[in-house]
């Protein structure tokens, strides 16, 4: 008969064994926070497909609105809270973080990877010090959207390369309200990534910039007079309604719907607009270069959502494992099968983009290629400045003022302030914050 002493022994034992197998293959659950763009929501729907392959690795997703996902990890990360494994971050972010050692590099990734594959300017955006801290599930530059069959019934013909002026003449006379088709759909709700990625790059086409070399604002200038008076006016006469609340994802609706003649926005969304399983115009789909105003030549739009590890997380390894294979070549192929070749993550690698399959249904391929070779984040604007980014400044300040900048711009659609005065305001904020920041002393 056993005794209560080797009874014990046992029993410890049989714990320590049972103890050292699970640190051998202990589970990990990666919490990750994204944003509700289509093909993120893509990528958590076949992310059971990656739990497969890796039993031991169990996903937790946390999917939210752009400017909430925004200040989430922003806090997160400032804080290091270590709420999150994975951010979902853009190439404003990953220099400025990675500067801080926020961020875990993305070193010796395997040949496979074929990070050469990722086209330059994209790479670029997400390197420091020549380093990789991010590894982007997709990237964009600009275009414009616009509906052919509207264009040939009112007699219209979009040139390759628009001006503004053309566009605003368009928008005039495509705008049916009586059938809720309006000229021109724009990104209108507050944010800096929201209204005010689009609107910089108007400003910039009419020759203005953030800030002179002296870090001095300069919205109060002619430039961004012109910029805020064109923008106000061609939402309010051909814009649908209640546009301040219209960001990325309420415009691709609105213009798969039918309910837009053009929409001045993203490449990104060019694949859902000509996929017939979500978009009614499919087959009415046009696009031509983001317009001209009368500054040509400087920054025009690169943006990039990207993968990117906290330096708080406690699951480097597995998240690298989840990271490098939601932005593989394999995963492209992936989304092809599942959902065909139109839906894949665009603008990061070259061989998607050069792809016989992609080329066969996604006409915008080349052109968008094209448009993120040529985005030209570091490129000059008509006058001097002392920063670099095509739709944002490069400085860890940007996020706050550019916010409080969108929901100036953003009540001059609603009508609760004019353009001299939200100008005039913007310029004395953005002055005040920089002031304290200690920038120009």
């Amino acid at each position: 008969m056993r005794t209560l002493k080797h009874l014990l022994a046992t029993t410890a034992a049989a714990g320590a064994l049972a103890l050292g197998a699970g640190a051998a293959h202990a589970d990990t659950t990666l919490t990750i926070a994204t944003v509700n763009n289509v093909q993120m929501i893509e990528m958590q729907k076949l992310s059971p497909t990656f739990e497969h392959e890796h039993p031991d690795i169990h996903l937790r997703w946390v999917v939210l609105e752009e400017n909430t996902l925004r200040q989430r990890v922003t806090t997160d990360i400032a804080t290091h809270g270590g709420q999150f494994d994975i951010l979902t971050i853009g190439n404003y972010e990953v220099p400025l973080w990675a500067k801080r050692s926020w961020l875990q590099a993305f070193d010796n990734l395997p040949s496979s990877y074929a990070v050469d594959d990722i086209i330059p300017p994209v790479r670029a955006g997400i390197s420091y010090k020549d380093h990789i801290y991010a590894l982007p599930f997709y990237a964009e530059s600009a275009m414009t959207f616009y509906r052919k069959d509207l264009f040939a019934k009112a007699g219209l013909t979009m040139p390759a390369q628009p001006t503004y002026d053309q566009i605003r003449q368009f928008a005039d006379k495509l705008t049916d309200k009586n059938n809720q088709v309006y000229g021109m759909c724009l990104r209108g709700k507050p944010g800096w990534g929201e209204n005010m990625a689009y609107f910089s790059t108007l400003v910039t086409a009419m020759g203005g910039q953030w800030f002179d070399m002296s870090w001095k604002a300069t919205l109060n200038t002619p430039a961004w007079h012109q910029a805020l008076t064109y923008y106000d006016t061609i939402l309010k006469t051909d814009g649908p309604p209640g546009v301040s609340s219209n960001g990325f994802n309420e415009n691709l609706a609105l213009f798969s719907s039918g309910h837009c003649a053009m929409w001045i926005d993203a490449t990104s969304a060019a694949g859902t607009l000509y996929d017939k399983k979500q978009s009614q115009v499919a087959d009415n789909v046009g696009f031509a270069a983001i317009p001209s105003g009368s500054f040509q030549g400087g920054p025009t739009w690169l943006w990039s959502w990207n993968l990117a590890i906290p330096s708080s997380s406690q699951h480097v390894d597995a998240a690298k494992t989840f990271i490098t294979w939601a932005t593989s070549k394999e995963y492209i192929d992936l989304v092809a099968k599942t959902d065909g070749w139109v839906n894949i993550p665009p603008g990061t690698r070259l061989s998607a983009a050069a792809s016989p399959e992609y080329k066969q249904v996604a006409p915008f391929s080349d052109f968008v290629v094209q448009a993120i070779q040529n985005s030209n984040p570091t490129g000059q604007t008509r006058n001097p400045r002392p920063y670099v980014g095509a739709q944002f400044v490069d400085i860890p300040e940007f996020q706050a003022i550019g916010t409080q900048v969108g929901q100036t711009v953003a009540a001059t659609l609603t009508g609760s302030t004019s353009v001299d005065q939200a100008l005039s305001s913007a310029n004395s904020t953005t002055n005040r914050t920089m002031r304290q920041a200690g920038y120009g002393k």
